[in-house]
């Protein structure tokens, strides 16, 4: 790291300084500046210009070579006057605790003491991802501020990378600002035009919906027919959405709003003006309202702005990751990749239930005798169903079997609001936990445990301990964990500032156990499994299980890869082949999903934690195409970005990491040279010409090439696939043909 200035601004130095510093001069925006400093990214591309406005206002620019990006957006805060309502109040009609204080502002009167640049060039190794190497290389201007009136100190670091700007606010102690609470984060994003957008309802409670294309402007008008139904949510204003925000400008740079290394803090949306294109950050309440309690020296999460040339660029960029700390963990040898099955679907789509008996209409778990219950004939977490599976995953190269609805309470599990609804630790008469669990190790398979809390956390945390001790007496490494449901404590939001702290408190924990974790219904990620690699995957998005729901729309899974992945893996739990539902009994839905579709997936949707969603007796059906799911590997040595449009198709090529391979995998590979490739698209039917030069040069590949057939349509003939085979080299291209809601994938081995 090289610094290239730091210090207060001498008079004698102005002269050095002229570029950056500039008296009394004007800018765009409704206020004179008077003093500036610039930051441009390592190769020139980007330009970022700190300024302090009239009234000592701070705000911040972000320019793509002539083209601006961000018009000047103020930065600061709403803070409370006091930390705790502490003043009684004996005047009115009935007594009343409250702020001896007003709130008061923390974005105006602001003087600069002085600035600091820096460089910052490294690569650094994830223990799981989609490359084996990622740069990390940005220059950094830190600016120290000082509220003149109150002595309060605040400092903005800014880091501009080629692909993108990352801020966040830092509060020094040793000040008169020690212990305090938001009410309001201030932070504008001041997009430079109406830019077309590809968002989601702003929720503190899910990101469970499917993305709305649209400009900026018409977010208000269509936010009503963006919603649909779910077990928590709640909206904050009709013009509100939530992070990771892709947008693509008239001139085709594709802009990306998002946060990174999100901890100790409520998690941000934003709120659209559609006027102006201003976005406003809006965070996450806690349940008396308030946006953040804080004590110095603490800083926010960064604020990103990505900023692309092209769509699969946009792809490439690891800025969130990058503006993450670096891994925690001392050792890592026990994070793996995993490719997996789960006693799941078949819940899911209503042939199997979770619960185990018809006979409770309430459960109380201190009092509730199961040995005397009668079964209901459809509980799926039986011990001969979990040895099919088991026996299936271990003949097919899986590594692992989760189990649904294993533990006692799921009777009255779900919409209570009840405070103790599993102890997460007692199986069901009919799952023999400590069998199940041997004879799964004698296949060579092991269980990932179920976790679903009902969102009674205040219950999940007493019971955590106990949780993970019994995965790690069993050898169970993996967690999924579920949230579904309001928050209890009651009032409390999933992206609040205390979930936040509870999902890492539960990651924490589970790591020093040795245990992987797949949160779902929690906050989006924001890059921290680089700094914790156990979180191996999270939903916090629309995911498959909303095929058995009514559907999902063919596109979803074209825009995922902008948006939600663009903090982290997703466990979007693909692989659905029987998309009439009816057959297995219970569900009229039909996934809107081409075989071919749902095999693209599994490299167009990055997770090193992979689901083979679908039943057995399904796949059994169509093992030719079962066996790229077999062979494909979870976790990358290389990621090529070969074609992309948001919303409309990715196309993108992967060289698996021959350390980390999965069983399937290793025994497809066995040493050789592989690559996958894998092409999804939207409604529209497409064929796509794409060039093999990630292949290694000199060498002859055998293609094993899964596309969709002549009348394949995701509607009325999802089943429709072709496979062929041919030799192939780097100099080689295929026009590879994807139906409606359809796609392709390509296995490649080295002969």
């Amino acid at each position: 790291m090289s610094r290239l200035f730091s210090g207060k601004i001498p008079a004698l130095v102005l002269g050095f300084c002229l570029p950056f510093l500039l008296f009394s001069c004007s800018f765009s925006g409704e206020l004179e500046v008077t003093e500036s400093y610039d930051l441009s990214s390592p190769s020139g591309k980007l330009s970022a210009q700190f300024q302090l406005a009239e009234g000592g206002v701070p705000r911040y620019t972000l320019s793509h070579g002539e083209d601006i990006v961000l018009l000047p957006g103020r930065l600061g805060f709403e803070l409370r006057g006091t930390v705790t309502a502490d003043r009684v109040n004996l005047e009115g009609k009935v007594p009343v605790k409250e702020d001896s204080k007003p709130c008061y502002l923390f974005n105006e009167g602001f003087v600069v003491d002085s600035v600091a640049f820096d460089s910052f060039d490294e690569t650094w190794e994830p223990v799981l991802g989609e490359e084996s190497h990622i740069r990390n290389h940005y220059n950094e201007l830190l600016v120290f501020l000082t509220q003149s009136e109150s002595g309060r100190k605040m400092n903005i670091r800014f880091r501009l990378f080629d692909d993108g700007l990352g801020f966040r606010y830092e509060f020094p102690d040793s000040q008169p600002l020690t212990y305090f609470v938001i009410k309001e984060e201030l932070t504008e994003f001041a997009m430079a035009e109406d830019a077309l957008a590809w968002w989601i309802p702003g929720d503190y409670d899910t990101q469970e919906y499917e993305y709305t294309e649209c400009h900026l402007s018409e977010i208000g008008s269509r936010f009503r027919g963006a919603v649909c139904g779910n077990s928590s949510q709640t909206f904050f204003s009709y013009t509100g959405v939530q992070t990771s925000l892709q947008m693509k400008t008239s001139k085709g740079l594709y802009v990306n709003i998002h946060e990174a290394a999100l901890r100790d803090y409520p998690c941000m949306h934003l709120d659209v003006d559609p006027k102006t294109h201003v976005l406003t950050s809006v965070l996450t309440p806690d349940a008396q309202g308030w946006k953040g309690h804080l004590q110095t020296p603490c800083t926010t999460p960064w604020r990103t702005v990505q900023v692309a040339e092209s769509a699969c660029d946009q792809l490439a960029s690891r800025l969130v990751l990058n503006l993450n700390e670096p891994c925690a963990l001392e050792n890592t040898d026990w994070i793996h990749p995993t490719k997996y099955m789960g006693v799941w679907w078949e819940m899911i789509s209503g042939a199997g239930s979770w619960s185990y008996t018809n006979d409770f209409a309430a459960v109380d778990l201190n009092t509730a005798d199961y040995s005397s219950a009668r079964p209901n004939g459809t509980h799926s977490a039986n011990n001969e169903n979990v040895r099919r599976y088991i026996d299936f995953a271990a003949a097919n190269g899986m590594d692992a079997v989760l189990v649904e609805g294993w533990n006692i309470g799921w009777e009255d599990w779900a919409g209570c609001s009840k405070d103790y609804v599993f102890d997460f630790v007692t199986p069901y008469p009919d799952f023999d936990i400590a069998a199940l669990n041997e004879y799964a190790h004698s296949k060579g398979v092991k269980l990932v445990m179920h976790h679903e809390t009902s969102s009674s956390v205040r219950n999940y945390e007493r019971h955590l301990e106990a949780a993970y001790s019994l995965m790690e007496k069993y050898g169970y490494d993996a967690v999924k964990s579920g949230y579904v449901g309001d928050i209890l404590p009651r009032g409390e939001y999933h992206y609040g500032q205390w979930m936040v702290n509870h999902y890492l408190y539960a990651l924490t924990e589970a790591a020093k156990h040795h245990i992987m974790v797949n949160a779902h219904e929690a906050v989006r990620p924001t890059g921290l499994c680089r700094t914790y690699p156990n979180l191996v995957g999270n939903e916090s998005a629309r995911g498959t299980e909303y095929q058995a729901f009514g559907g999902t729309k063919p596109h979803h899974t074209t825009i995922l890869q902008f948006t939600r992945l663009n903090g982290g893996p997703m466990d979007y739990t693909p692989g659905i082949f029987e998309q009439d539902l009816s057959k297995a009994g219970g569900n009229d839905s039909k996934p809107q999903v081409t075989i071919a579709n749902q095999l693209s997936l599994y490299v167009t949707m990055y997770s090193p934690l992979q689901m083979a969603a679908d039943l057995p007796q399904n796949y059994e059906r169509f093992p030719d195409a079962f066996q790229f799911i077999r062979d494909v590997a979870c976790d990358w040595e290389e990621s090529r970005y070969i074609a992309a449009e948001p919303d409309d198709f990715v196309v993108i090529a992967r060289k698996p990491k021959q350390s980390t391979l999965t069983a399937g995998a290793a025994e497809f590979s066995k040493g050789r040279d592989t690559w996958f490739l894998g092409g999804t698209t939207d409604e529209n039917a497409r064929v796509l010409t794409v060039a093999l030069d990630f292949l290694s040069p000199g060498k002859v590949y055998e293609a094993l090439i899964y596309e969709d057939g002549p009348d394949a349509h995701y509607l009325d003939n999802p089943q429709d696939y072709r496979i062929s085979r041919r030799n192939v080299t780097s100099s080689d291209i295929l026009d590879l043909r994807m139906a409606p809601g359809g796609g392709f994938a390509v296995s490649f081995r080295a002969i």
